[in-house]
């Protein structure tokens, strides 16, 4: 079964195209964190500013909390950006091979065209030498 350049120029894009889907879904999945650890933080800094009598005992457990969340934060904020760039690549790789893709095509498709017209100059040139 023989394929052509541009049959297997697009299989290639579809497993980019997927790639870049999986780097789309992480960097969601990291946001998503980050969203779910600022609200922690929210709830933890109203707890630490209440005047409730129960939360002014655990403050010092409060600080502690919050300061793990702060790190917490600053380690998905790297990894967001780390997928940002990711799906920044995947991209620009799926759109240099749907391209590349595009140009085997069109050049398969001028070959074709070639081919065909050749056939037809044999064609004529055979039945003029036949008359």
């Amino acid at each position: 079964m023989a394929q052509n350049r541009s049959d297997k120029l697009k299989r290639l894009v579809t497993v980019q195209r997927h790639l870049e889907k999986m780097a789309e879904i992480d960097l969601a999945t990291t946001t998503r964190q980050r969203r779910e650890v600022a609200e922690t933080m929210d709830v933890v800094v109203e707890a630490i500013n209440s005047l409730d009598p129960v939360h002014r005992s655990f403050s010092r457990h409060y600080s502690g909390q919050y300061g793990k969340l702060q790190q917490q934060e600053q380690m998905l904020a790297n990894v967001q950006e780390m997928h940002e760039m990711r799906l920044v690549r995947e991209r620009a790789k799926g759109d240099r091979m749907e391209d590349r893709m595009k140009e085997a095509r069109s050049a398969e498709d001028r070959e074709a065209a070639d081919d065909s017209i050749y056939d037809l100059i044999d064609q004529h040139i055979a039945y003029k030498g036949g008359e």
